[in-house]
């Protein structure tokens, strides 16, 4: 389980049929079989390589989620130590499992703030969004700021230190 709080960035990069994934020194020393959320999606530390891991995944996995398309070209992801008994929860429950993907509509600048606006590949995902309900975007945690009213499309608003501290401020329409 994670928190969906981020604890750092790094790169993504595909070696055969492992993801290497650098920039764990925050929370290194990194042990064999450990969770690690990369983007939110729950790895499993197969190898260690220095400064980050090597981690096995199915193509199961890289055609539902965003790794698959980062890893081609050594893109930036948020990583997450799993979460240990006695963690605070700031913010909330995640698995590391993840539904599925979206497409940003539109990044607006507002007083320092950022409001994006996403909406969900698969309309099967519609229902579960609700306005103030929690919700992961690439592992961080986020609450819905708005939806529309075909539930297709929802808002997120992104404070400063989350903008500058993850990879959201990659992301383009």
């Amino acid at each position: 389980m994670f928190t969906g709080l981020i604890q750092s960035t790094g790169t993504v990069n595909r070696r055969a049929e492992a993801l290497v994934v650098n920039g764990c020194e925050p929370f290194s020393p990194l042990t064999l079989g450990e969770s690690v959320a990369v983007d939110g999606v729950c790895l499993t530390v197969s190898g260690l390589v220095n400064g980050g891991f090597l981690a096995d995944v199915s193509e199961e996995t890289l055609s539902r989620t965003t790794l698959g398309f980062k890893a081609l070209q050594g893109g930036v992801v948020n990583l997450e130590p799993a979460l240990c008994l006695s963690d605070r929860l700031g913010g909330h429950l995640v698995s590391g499992h993840v539904d599925g993907l979206g497409e940003v509509i539109s990044i607006t600048n507002s007083n320092n703030s950022w409001f994006l606006e996403l909406c969900w590949k698969d309309p099967a995902y519609d229902k579960f969004v609700c306005e103030k309900a929690s919700i992961t975007v690439d592992g961080i945690s986020l609450t819905v700021a708005g939806f529309a009213e075909n539930g297709r499309t929802f808002s997120i608003a992104v404070i400063p230190h989350t903008w500058s501290n993850t990879s959201l401020r990659f992301l383009e329409v």
